[in-house]
């Protein structure tokens, strides 16, 4: 579901402690000043809860700021995930394989140039493929070489058909002149970032930072926002009222009554159900992972015990879609879905089969109602991050649906470092997160990324993080899952596909090292009284959170000042 509101109540009240201690650019939407979106005026962002704000422009770290993925660094195209189309040119022009699918030969566009004035060549391309934290074990890369200023020919061990958008729509390029001395990538905080995107680092404090125009893009001379400054705001509601206030133009947030921020007459929403929210489980004892929720009895008999209905309603507001188990996105994906019983997970809460489940693997309730097994209760810890209002909604329903099902969730929040730090050690038992969904229409990048094991390189013991550029936080390690996702890279028929992902549906459906909750209800909110050319219904040419990697510059480069 897509959905737009524009309608009309009272402005909410603002703290205004909260306006003044952010230090914000110029004037409020609508342009309080008379200057409207011209002249000096920053397009205000907030992008998420990194506060204080630490200079970290590493494409490659956990902790990046968002305005380096896309408005800085940037891959060769851009594929639209909202919709089932051809990508687009970046610094990419041409790409095709070769017969077998081993072979890419890419042309990139002339001329192109670093952000520091450097020429931007194919030899840039061929190094950043080379590059260790773009070419992890097990990537399948033979070599990558410039066979001219601008062409590159990638070769692979296997076929790459089904891998078009991690090396294409997801590798970012880097100067090769800057990064050829960065050995230790892990631990660069890249304070003074080189890109060839449309924007430059201006200045960054703890509770700001400013990005200005590249005078060196390929696009410079159209570029309507001179200036972005993404704001550091620690929770939802803070945001909120900033936004209703007129001193924020673009944010991805969750607002269950919309009506308080577009009151104002400058701000338009969107909605596209897009990403999986799910519970992550630190599934994998033998990689290090503790807690009942390591025993697959657990993880189904939790499964069953949420109302994914009332989750819906209660916590999103109605806001979200309806989730696979598959995680193929639906309708875009329906036709990868091998089994039609695995099409939905189940809407309403079933204790009953809960319990089921929990006795037939050797648990016993005890007089409390909270079931047991070896004198170790089924008892969880799950977090969520600390001003998420709907995500913190969801946890309570989830441990107070468990409970009805014999099994205790203990339920609080954290920081957002905390949270990220947790996931990347395997150091949680329960988490209420998000997945990245596919940028194309296919399941595969969830299945390699947040599925695959260590053959695959995508994840690793508890207590090391996870690889760069992979998301398997659960350590879940499947041989017959990391089989199936190997030869679904090499291949380019569709039958063949489907088979090979209903093997690795059968696997997910049944291990559930995450537990789907619901498809995202992605709310996005920005000012088209000052500024056009953003995402609409009628016309969603990128998926419009400003929160989104690649797209949020692309974004960026449609954007006019209001005449």
């Amino acid at each position: 579901m897509i959905r737009t509101g524009k309608r009309k109540i009272a402005l909410t009240a603002v703290a205004g402690a909260s306006v003044l201690a952010l230090g914000l650019t110029a004037c409020g939407a609508g342009g309080n000043d008379g200057s409207g979106a011209d002249g000096d005026r920053a397009l205000r962002v907030w992008a998420g809860s990194q506060t204080p704000i630490t200079a970290n422009y590493n494409p490659f770290a956990p902790t990046v700021l968002h305005g380096a993925l896309g408005p800085i660094y940037e891959p060769l195209f851009f594929f639209n995930k909202t919709s089932d189309s051809e990508p687009e040119g970046m610094i990419g022009d041409t790409y095709e394989y070769n017969e077998d699918g081993t072979v890419i030969t890419i042309t990139i566009k002339p001329d192109l140039k670093w952000s520091d004035g450097e020429p931007l060549t194919a030899a840039d391309v061929a190094f950043s493929f080379n590059y260790e934290a773009n070419n992890p074990e097990g990537n399948g890369l033979v070599s990558a070489e410039a066979t001219d200023d601008t062409t590159v020919v990638l070769t692979y061990s296997t076929a790459q058909f089904t891998t078009e958008f991690q090396r294409l729509g997801s590798t970012y390029i880097l100067p090769e002149h800057i990064w050829a001395d960065v050995d230790d990538y892990a631990n660069f905080a890249n304070e003074e970032p080189v890109g060839s995107g449309p924007y430059v680092v201006d200045k960054t404090t703890s509770e700001s930072y400013t990005l200005v125009a590249n005078e060196n893009f390929r696009g410079a001379d159209d570029l309507g926002v001179k200036k972005v400054q993404y704001i550091a705001v620690d929770n939802n509601q803070t945001a909120q009222d900033l936004l209703a206030a007129g001193k924020l133009d673009w944010t991805g947030m969750f607002i269950p009554n919309p009506d308080d921020v577009t009151a104002n007459g400058a701000i338009s929403w969107v909605n596209t159900p897009q990403d999986p929210t799910v519970l992550y489980t630190c599934s994998n004892a033998e990689l290090g992972c503790s807690g009942p929720q390591t025993d697959v009895a657990v993880r189904q008999a939790l499964n069953a015990a949420i109302d994914r209905g009332t989750i819906k309603d209660k916590a999103f507001v109605g806001l979200t879609g309806d989730i696979s188990p598959t995680y193929a996105l639906l309708p875009r994906d329906e036709k990868w879905v091998a089994d039609s019983a695995n099409e939905l997970s189940p809407q309403k809460a079933d204790a009953a089969e809960a319990d089921s489940i929990l006795e037939a693997a050797g648990y016993t309730k005890g007089s409390d109602g909270i079931y047991e097994k070896d004198g170790q209760k089924v008892e969880l810890t799950l977090t969520s991050v600390d001003g998420w209002t709907d995500y913190n909604d969801a946890a309570k329903l989830i441990a107070e649906q468990a409970e009805a099902a014999g099994i205790k969730i203990n339920a609080s929040t954290v920081q957002w470092q905390e949270f990220s730090d947790s996931r990347q050690s395997g150091d949680f038992q329960l988490i209420v997160g998000g997945m990245v969904g596919t940028s194309v229409a296919d399941p595969f990048q969830i299945y390699r990324d947040w599925f695959g094991g260590t053959t695959v390189g995508s994840t690793g013991p508890v207590g090391e993080e996870v690889p760069t550029g992979r998301w398997n936080f659960s350590r879940y390690n499947n041989p017959i899952v990391d089989q199936a996702v190997q030869s679904a890279i090499s291949t380019d028929d569709e039958a063949t596909k489907k088979e090979l992902y209903g093997t690795i549906q059968t696997e997910i459906v049944r291990d559930l090292p995450y537990i789907p909750l619901v498809i995202n209800a992605t709310q996005t909110f920005y000012n088209t009284k000052d500024y056009t050319g953003w995402p609409t219904e009628d016309d969603l040419y990128a998926f419009p959170p400003s929160w989104g990697s690649i797209a949020a510059g692309y974004v960026l480069t449609h954007l006019q000042p209001a005449k």
